[in-house]
């Protein structure tokens, strides 16, 4: 069941115009002493009066002075809403003790935290738990171990799986985002054990990544890297090293559900976290309360300005107050809190409620002339093909000037960006539909299937499927990447939700590279990460026109 213009509801504790209920006392800095004698030190706001008051904890890898401040109200202004609210840095960062190895530490670290934050002076007993990113996934790992004061989390812009939705991209390293995030942990890391030249080189890495060397995947202050971060466990750890699931929510599934912790989870159409964080709401929801938000965001900020777009007022986050309403459902026993699936129509600007996750799916074949690459207006995606079509579309990649990202998921900046340059680009294949008659609403997940033929061991595919508008304008709305061989293929596409217009129209692009968001897979059969600028080779691919479908979730309408 699908409700349009399911707009923002904010906590009946606090509408626009009015103070917040609580005065709130000075911060105050705590330490907790964890299990194995660590110290883990924490800011403290709490409302003014005796209380009692629900626990909110976040627990921060980037400092915890920086606390709320990259998506969310500050501290003061939920301690205001009645919570005491707890920032710690966790185990090696900002001014806590021991040694910071991601994600391993965080289940029993966040446990030992739930408990602690239980008991401190005018706590009710009850402890939630919110944050996006890092902060978001660590609270699934704490639900793992954490006793029954953890009543309810919201993670937001989360990983599930980490190998398979973060780390990489369907086998595909996702050597940009990768470098990027092992650049910044790294200087912090060596900036506490007082490496000035191991941080320096970081910090002038991350103002331009290098991707131009002879391996980009092996940048030359990769000894700073492995020595500092997370980095070459990353790019070298077999799939199916023990390493994934110590450190991936979605391996302890079962602790997390015998819980039953409420989760309210966040996501954006263009976060590079959106699979983790769907798959974490498709794999909890069936088994604790559950509710699911994905705006028109990127990983931040969450604004109504993304990319090219202005997707209006609504699109502004009232995350803070959806927060406050489920943490007063589930912390404090007052009120009521959503379930189902709140989805921003990028189309029609507005939000759209579902009891559950949208599942429609209907296929749209290709086909073309054999010129698809060369001229946009060859390609066809759904329609009949005449006796002009051909069975086969050639596509070619040539190293020396590999198609690069442009907005989407990958992108630099991230978000709708007129791709129609791109798509013009000789190796990309672009199949677009005739203009819709009516309007159409596309709401779940996108998916590629093909027959593709190579004289190469393996190769890379990236799909975009956008909206076309009456300009000529084509903004990505979901896209998927994947390391393939000869035969045939799977590219999981993120899923979307958007009114098509009357007039406007649909493609799909298909290209062999993503570079630098990826390496380049010139099908050698070796790792892509491992193989030099100098042993890449032209690669052609032969896209089966007969045997390529697209599945797009339209909703059931007129178009």
């Amino acid at each position: 069941m699908e409700t349009k213009d399911a707009g923002p509801e904010p906590n009946g504790a606090w509408v626009r115009g009015q103070r917040p209920p609580c005065r709130v006392l000075p911060p105050r800095t705590e330490t907790l002493i964890a299990r194995d004698g660590t110290a883990l030190v924490a800011d403290i706001w709490q409302p003014e009066g005796d209380g009692p008051w629900p626990v909110l904890l976040m627990r921060q890898a980037y400092g915890r002075r920086i606390g709320t401040s990259l998506c969310y109200a500050p501290p003061d202004w939920y301690a205001a809403h009645g919570y005491i609210v707890v920032m710690q840095d966790v185990r090696g960062r900002g001014d806590s003790g021991g040694v910071f190895d991601l994600f391993m530490h965080e289940a029993r670290d966040g446990a030992d935290t739930v408990a602690w934050a239980a008991a401190l002076p005018g706590s009710n007993g009850a402890v939630g738990m919110f944050g996006f990113s890092f902060q978001g996934t660590n609270q699934l790992l704490a639900a793992a171990e954490a006793g029954p004061a953890l009543k309810a989390v919201a993670p937001a812009m989360i990983g599930w799986d980490l190998r398979q939705d973060w780390s990489h991209e369907n086998g595909a390293f996702a050597l940009r985002a990768n470098l990027g995030w092992a650049t910044q942990l790294a200087a912090e890391t060596a900036r506490r054990a007082g490496d000035r030249d191991a941080h320096q080189a970081c910090y002038a890495a991350s103002r331009a990544l290098p991707l131009s060397g002879v391996r980009p995947a092996y940048p030359a202050y990769g000894d700073a890297l492995a020595r500092y971060s997370h980095y070459a466990d990353w790019r070298d750890r077999a799939p199916d090293a023990a390493y994934w699931a110590a450190i991936s929510p979605a391996s302890m599934q079962d602790a997390i559900v015998a819980r039953g912790v409420a989760t309210l989870l966040i996501g954006g159409w263009y976060d590079s976290h959106l699979t983790g964080t769907l798959q974490a709401y498709h794999d909890l929801s069936p088994h604790v309360p559950a509710h699911l938000i994905v705006g028109p965001w990127a990983h931040f900020p969450w604004d109504r300005k993304i990319g090219a777009l202005d997707f209006g007022p609504d699109a502004v986050t009232d995350i803070d107050r959806q927060q406050i309403r489920w943490f007063d459902r589930w912390l404090k026993d007052e009120g009521d809190a959503p379930s189902g699936v709140r989805l921003f129509d990028m189309g029609a600007q507005c939000w759209r409620a579902f009891d559950a996750f949208p599942d429609a799916a209907q296929a749209m074949g290709v086909s073309g002339t054999g010129r698809t690459a060369i001229d946009m207006r060859d390609g066809v995606l759904g329609g009949d093909a005449d006796t002009a079509m051909v069975p086969v579309e050639s596509l070619t990649l040539d190293p020396w000037r590999p198609a690069a990202p442009c907005g989407g998921t990958f992108g630099a900046p991230p978000g709708p960006l007129d791709r129609s340059q791109t798509d013009a680009r000789s190796d990309v294949l672009t199949f677009t539909t005739a203009p819709f008659a009516g309007a159409r609403v596309l709401a779940g997940a996108v998916g590629l299937s093909a027959v593709v033929e190579a004289e190469a061991a393996s190769f890379d595919l990236h799909a975009v499927l956008s909206r076309v508008t009456v300009s000529g304008a084509a903004y990505p709305l979901a896209e998927g990447y994947a390391t393939v061989a000869p035969g045939a293929v799977m590219v999981p596409m993120r899923a979307t939700c958007c009114t098509v217009q009357a007039g406007e129209r649909l493609r799909l692009s298909i290209s062999p590279a993503c570079f630098p968001s990826f390496p380049l897979n010139t099908g050698s059969g070796e790792r892509p990460c491992d193989v030099a600028a100098f042993d890449h080779r032209v690669l052609t691919l032969k896209l089966r026109c007969a045997a390529t479908t697209l599945t797009l979730p339209l909703l059931p309408g007129e178009g």
